[in-house]
């Protein structure tokens, strides 16, 4: 028996409280809420939602020279838990609170932390990282380059920030066996690059 589509209509739940636990980069929250099962049995639940907005990424790179341009940054919670702490991205970024478009940012991303100047970029889907305690929500882009036209900029990221990216340019046949070993990337990298090798696969050979 299929599952009952819960799509249309109002939501499945209705909120009772909701609670900010701490604000500061991310906002933390406690929600209490009560939904109706499929079973028909009503409840009530809390849950902590983590908040920090929501970002777009790009995956750049060039189908001549068959390389595509990443950025590597420190990340301190996987460096906390053991793996490396220097992670291999795509450029990737919070859109600005006052209302960026997604493909906006990742054309300010793009420039900021790889100094890309993207002209066409193409949006291949919205990816939610953590939908049981996470609120964000990323777009990803694909944006084919001329790299020798549109590296003009050093990148690594604005000092008022912190940010102290490394720019990487790598044969896409490199990132495609990261990709299949199983190595650390984050789920926008591994989505963008696997998504690229469906519509692209002749430039991974």
């Amino acid at each position: 028996m299929s599952a009952p589509d819960r799509t249309e209509g109002a939501p499945p739940f209705r909120v009772l409280s909701r609670e900010t636990l701490w604000k500061g980069f991310c906002t933390l929250e406690r929600v209490t809420f009560e939904t109706t099962r499929r079973d028909g049995v009503a409840q009530v639940q809390s849950f902590e939602i983590e908040h920090h907005g929501w970002a777009a990424a790009v995956l750049t790179y060039d189908p001549h020279r068959r390389e595509a341009v990443l950025v590597r940054q420190l990340r301190l919670p996987q460096g906390l838990q053991g793996d490396d702490p220097m992670s291999l991205e795509i450029v990737a970024g919070l859109l600005d609170h006052g209302g960026e478009e997604p493909i906006d940012a990742a054309r300010r991303e793009a420039m900021e932390e790889a100094g890309l100047a993207l002209a066409h970029v193409d949006c291949v889907g919205t990816v939610r990282p953590s939908p049981g305690l996470v609120g964000e929500k990323v777009w990803i882009y694909l944006a084919e380059v001329d790299l020798a036209a549109a590296r003009v900029a050093e990148g690594g990221g604005l000092d008022h920030e912190g940010e102290d990216i490394e720019v990487v340019v790598m044969p896409l046949v490199e990132l495609a066996r990261f990709v299949d070993a199983g190595r650390d990337l984050d789920l926008k990298t591994a989505f963008a690059v696997q998504t690229l090798r469906v519509r692209r696969p002749e430039l991974f050979l």
